[in-house]
């Protein structure tokens, strides 16, 4: 470039006219790199005659500054030569292109010196998935507004045998299920999650240094197994909480329940007397279909990610492999029982008029022509589009396993919820379609969408597909971890409730005015 050459060449005589033109200069430029000996931080000054020798500029060396400036003081010939022999060995033409470089040297000075800030600065260990509306990026980072830099919580995890009741809720009524047999299917986060807290780092096992209380229980996989029924389930809820002091000290606001079904906290009848100020942990959000109210609540519960099969989540060989976009057979896929539901019954039926374009096998899920799990992943992959519409409930655990054998998700639920809503952009990985408008209008959609975009999104849903293994919190990206960034959204410094009162020396007292320590179980509940 010529002003690069200028400074190479002439050095002198380009410092010379930035200070002809120290006027046009006012400003202090600084660009400062990070903070620290390591790096070296610069400044550029007006330039005026009488302070130049005593003020370091970007470019140009102190001895040539000294050259067009003056003479050396320490030189005594150089004091004895003439003022006209000294003006017609060191005043230069300053000329319209030295002027330029000037100016250009200046402004790149600037830049380059914010350039080297940036690259210094300190690198983070993650970044937000979503920044704004058109960006994407990984890997994954909660936001400090609301949750804090670093997680710093401490879990109670209650023991089966350190209340009365505990056991039943977990192993039944004669101890017979066990933790193996409830691993799998929708209800195995209960197990999961309550094995993965009792190893976390995050767990203390001193209840008054604790954040947050952990109520294990297995009662979905108890209750399929015959193990509790109904009524067995909420009357053993009851008695369990009737005999927890920290529960009734700040009315279950700081007690976690893990409820990993559509039925959502509805397995426990009585839920909306004893735990609705508690922490709810589920994959459902919405079950006014079939109940007049929803046990989900988005400002103190928490959404989770169903139970994909741990053959599809684990590092290494996964029970079936993705196919390329090319060789999948169908445009789209429904994988699923009708269950007289609407929605699909519709997919089904859509499946007859567009047999090429749509599977919707008709699925044995029990008798001799079950499907295995590795047929029905083979299935599920052989599509570039998975639908997921409401069952039951409106979670469907089939939008977790897509992202899994790499096939986009197509929500036709209206009122799902899905995890995790402040990290993950989820127009970003999946599509949303009005679960009224199933039909040939839906195939013609997805069929306009180009292979390559479809690429795009699936290459943005293995970024944030870890975020639905349920692993240990200490990995960078599970399930886990991301629950206990939401948890810890949830620690209060200071609980009470309508049955705890307090007295000028900060004890915390019952309504007996009986203090804390000393309350008697079992406690009345409300």
């Amino acid at each position: 470039m010529l002003w690069r050459t200028l400074i190479q060449r002439n050095p002198s005589r380009v410092a010379l006219c930035l200070a002809l033109h120290r006027r046009r200069v006012t400003q202090v430029l600084s660009a400062a790199a990070v903070p620290g000996p390591q790096h070296r931080r610069f400044f550029l000054f007006p330039v005026s005659s009488s302070s130049l020798a005593s003020r370091q500029v970007l470019f140009g060396s102190s001895s040539s500054l000294a050259s067009w400036h003056g003479p050396n003081t320490s030189n005594t010939k150089s004091k004895s030569m003439p003022p006209h022999h000294y003006h017609h060995h060191h005043q230069v033409p300053c000329t319209r292109t030295h002027q330029i470089a000037a100016l250009l040297l200046v402004v790149g000075t600037f830049f380059f010196t914010r350039l080297f800030d940036r690259s210094f600065a300190p690198c983070t260990t993650t970044t937000l998935l979503r920044t704004s509306q058109n960006q994407f990026f990984g890997p994954h980072a909660w936001p400090e507004q609301g949750y804090g830099s670093q997680l710093s919580l401490k879990i109670y995890v209650y023991d089966a045998a350190e209340i009365d009741g505990l056991n039943q809720l977990m192993y039944g009524r004669d101890g017979k299920i066990t933790e193996e047999a409830c691993l799998k299917g929708q209800w195995g986060t209960q197990v999961k999650i309550h094995k993965l807290l009792l190893t976390s780092r995050y767990r203390t096992r001193k209840k008054e240094d604790a954040d947050l209380f952990f109520v294990p229980s297995y009662v979905k996989c108890a209750r399929m197994m015959g193990g509790l029924n109904d009524k067995e389930i909420n009357q053993t809820y009851v008695k369990v909480i009737s005999q927890m002091p920290y529960f009734r000290l700040s009315g279950g606001r700081n007690h976690i329940f893990v409820f990993p079904s559509g039925a959502g906290a509805h397995l426990f009848k009585s839920w909306a007397t004893f735990i609705n100020r508690s922490i709810i942990l589920t994959p459902e959000g919405d079950r006014t279909d079939k109940r007049d109210t929803s046990a989900f609540n988005t400002w103190k519960d928490i959404i989770i990610p169903g139970n994909v099969d741990d053959g599809m989540t684990k590092d290494g060989t996964t029970v079936v492999r993705p196919l390329p976009i090319s060789k999948r057979k169908y445009l789209a896929n429904y994988l699923g029982r009708a269950q007289g539901k609407a929605g699909r019954l519709q997919l089904i039926e859509l499946a007859r008029q567009f047999p090429k374009k749509l599977e919707c096998p008709d699925l044995k899920f029990s008798g001799p022509d079950k499907l295995g799990r590795k047929e029905y992943f083979e299935h599920l992959r052989n599509a570039k589009f998975c639908l997921a519409p409401r069952g039951e409930s409106s979670w469907t655990l089939r939008f977790y396993e897509s992202f899994f054998v790499e096939c986009v998700p197509v929500i036709l639920s209206d009122q799902t919820e899905l995890p995790f809503q402040n990290v993950v952009d989820y127009s970003q990985v999946s599509i949303k379609w009005p679960s009224s408008r199933i039909g040939p209008q839906l195939l013609q959609y997805l069929e306009s969408i180009p292979d390559k975009e479809i690429e795009a999104i699936l290459a943005r849903s293995r970024q944030i597909r870890c975020l639905f293994v349920y692993a240990a919190d200490s990995e960078p990206c599970s399930a886990m971890r991301g629950i206990m960034w939401e948890l810890q959204r949830k620690v209060r410094r200071f609980h009470h409730s309508a049955e705890t009162f307090w007295l000028h020396n900060g004890s915390i007292v019952n309504r007996n005015l009986v203090e804390f320590p000393k309350w008697e179980l079992p406690m009345p509940l409300p």
